[in-house]
Protein backbone atom coordinates (compact mmCIF):
# COMPACT_ATOMS: atom_id res chain seq x y z
CA UNK A 1 0.00 0.00 0.00
CA UNK A 2 0.85 3.62 -0.81
CA UNK A 3 1.89 5.84 2.34
CA UNK A 4 -0.87 8.31 1.87
CA UNK A 5 -3.99 6.27 1.91
CA UNK A 6 -6.01 5.91 -1.06
CA UNK A 7 -8.90 8.25 -0.63
CA UNK A 8 -12.70 6.66 -1.65
CA UNK A 9 -15.08 8.52 -2.56
CA UNK A 10 -18.90 7.19 -2.08
CA UNK A 11 -21.97 7.66 -4.35
CA UNK A 12 -25.23 6.44 -3.57
CA UNK A 13 -29.02 7.86 -3.35
CA UNK A 14 -29.37 6.01 -0.06
CA UNK A 15 -27.65 7.09 2.84
CA UNK A 16 -27.74 3.80 5.34
CA UNK A 17 -25.38 2.67 2.12
CA UNK A 18 -23.43 5.11 1.87
CA UNK A 19 -22.72 4.73 5.80
CA UNK A 20 -22.75 0.95 5.53
CA UNK A 21 -19.61 1.77 2.51
CA UNK A 22 -18.13 4.37 4.72
CA UNK A 23 -17.65 1.69 7.30
CA UNK A 24 -15.90 -0.42 4.67
CA UNK A 25 -13.99 1.77 3.72
CA UNK A 26 -12.59 2.85 7.47
CA UNK A 27 -11.97 -0.69 8.17
CA UNK A 28 -10.05 -1.22 5.09
CA UNK A 29 -6.33 -0.13 5.75
CA UNK A 30 -5.04 2.26 3.77
CA UNK A 31 -7.44 3.91 2.46
CA UNK A 32 -9.95 6.76 3.51
CA UNK A 33 -13.62 8.06 2.62
CA UNK A 34 -12.78 11.90 1.23
CA UNK A 35 -16.83 12.67 0.37
CA UNK A 36 -20.32 11.46 0.17
CA UNK A 37 -22.21 12.50 -3.02
CA UNK A 38 -26.36 11.77 -3.34
CA UNK A 39 -26.66 12.03 -7.16
CA UNK A 40 -24.44 11.54 -10.49
CA UNK A 41 -23.85 15.38 -10.82
CA UNK A 42 -22.40 15.85 -7.43
CA UNK A 43 -20.52 13.04 -7.84
CA UNK A 44 -18.98 14.48 -10.79
CA UNK A 45 -18.21 18.06 -8.85
CA UNK A 46 -17.08 16.18 -5.58
CA UNK A 47 -14.55 14.42 -8.00
CA UNK A 48 -13.27 17.96 -9.39
CA UNK A 49 -13.16 19.33 -5.82
CA UNK A 50 -11.97 16.23 -3.72
CA UNK A 51 -9.50 14.56 -5.92
CA UNK A 52 -10.23 10.65 -5.09
CA UNK A 53 -8.30 7.86 -6.36
CA UNK A 54 -11.43 5.28 -6.17
CA UNK A 55 -15.48 6.18 -6.61
CA UNK A 56 -17.58 3.60 -5.56
CA UNK A 57 -20.68 4.18 -7.51
CA UNK A 58 -24.21 3.18 -7.43
CA UNK A 59 -26.21 2.37 -11.00
CA UNK A 60 -28.98 4.14 -10.18
CA UNK A 61 -29.56 7.73 -8.92
CA UNK A 62 -31.54 10.43 -9.26
CA UNK A 63 -30.52 13.00 -11.91
CA UNK A 64 -27.85 11.09 -14.30
CA UNK A 65 -27.42 7.68 -13.21
CA UNK A 66 -24.14 6.53 -12.42
CA UNK A 67 -23.31 4.74 -15.39
CA UNK A 68 -23.42 8.73 -16.95
CA UNK A 69 -21.38 9.96 -14.44
CA UNK A 70 -18.79 7.01 -14.48
CA UNK A 71 -18.65 7.99 -18.37
CA UNK A 72 -17.86 11.89 -17.48
CA UNK A 73 -15.82 10.81 -14.69
CA UNK A 74 -13.29 8.09 -16.52
CA UNK A 75 -13.27 10.74 -19.83
CA UNK A 76 -11.59 13.48 -17.64
CA UNK A 77 -9.61 11.47 -14.91
CA UNK A 78 -9.15 8.08 -17.13
CA UNK A 79 -6.55 6.78 -14.11
CA UNK A 80 -9.13 6.79 -11.51
CA UNK A 81 -10.65 3.42 -10.35
CA UNK A 82 -14.52 3.87 -10.65
CA UNK A 83 -15.87 0.59 -8.85
CA UNK A 84 -19.80 0.32 -10.13
CA UNK A 85 -21.46 -0.83 -6.93
CA UNK A 86 -25.39 -2.10 -7.16
CA UNK A 87 -27.66 -5.07 -6.78
CA UNK A 88 -27.88 -6.32 -10.22
CA UNK A 89 -26.47 -9.76 -10.72
CA UNK A 90 -23.71 -8.91 -13.21
CA UNK A 91 -25.09 -10.50 -15.97
CA UNK A 92 -28.31 -7.96 -15.78
CA UNK A 93 -25.85 -4.92 -15.47
CA UNK A 94 -27.59 -2.21 -18.10
CA UNK A 95 -25.94 -2.85 -20.78
CA UNK A 96 -24.58 0.82 -21.31
CA UNK A 97 -22.15 -0.28 -18.33
CA UNK A 98 -19.71 -1.60 -20.85
CA UNK A 99 -18.99 1.37 -22.18
CA UNK A 100 -18.62 3.69 -18.86
CA UNK A 101 -15.13 3.24 -18.19
CA UNK A 102 -15.63 1.20 -14.92
CA UNK A 103 -13.25 -0.55 -13.86
CA UNK A 104 -15.23 -3.66 -11.47
CA UNK A 105 -18.61 -4.16 -10.88
CA UNK A 106 -19.24 -5.53 -7.07
CA UNK A 107 -22.52 -6.66 -5.98
CA UNK A 108 -23.66 -4.33 -2.78
CA UNK A 109 -24.21 -7.61 -0.63
CA UNK A 110 -20.34 -8.97 -1.84
CA UNK A 111 -19.08 -5.41 -1.06
CA UNK A 112 -16.38 -6.04 1.93
CA UNK A 113 -12.59 -4.35 2.81
CA UNK A 114 -10.61 -7.47 1.54
CA UNK A 115 -12.92 -7.12 -1.87
CA UNK A 116 -12.00 -2.87 -1.96
CA UNK A 117 -7.77 -4.27 -1.70
CA UNK A 118 -7.93 -6.60 -3.83
CA UNK A 119 -9.73 -4.37 -6.85
CA UNK A 120 -7.00 -1.62 -6.09
CA UNK A 121 -4.22 -3.94 -5.87
CA UNK A 122 -5.23 -5.74 -8.99
CA UNK A 123 -5.44 -2.32 -10.77
CA UNK A 124 -2.27 -0.92 -9.60
CA UNK A 125 -0.15 -4.33 -10.04
CA UNK A 126 0.21 -5.37 -6.82
CA UNK A 127 -1.66 -8.39 -6.72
Amino acid sequence: MPDAPVGVLIVDDQAPFRRAASAVVRLTPGFTALGEAESGEAAVEMVEALHPSVVLMDINLGGISGIEATRRITAAHPDLVVILLSTYQVEDLPADAATSGFAAYVNKDDFEPSILRTLWEKRNGEA
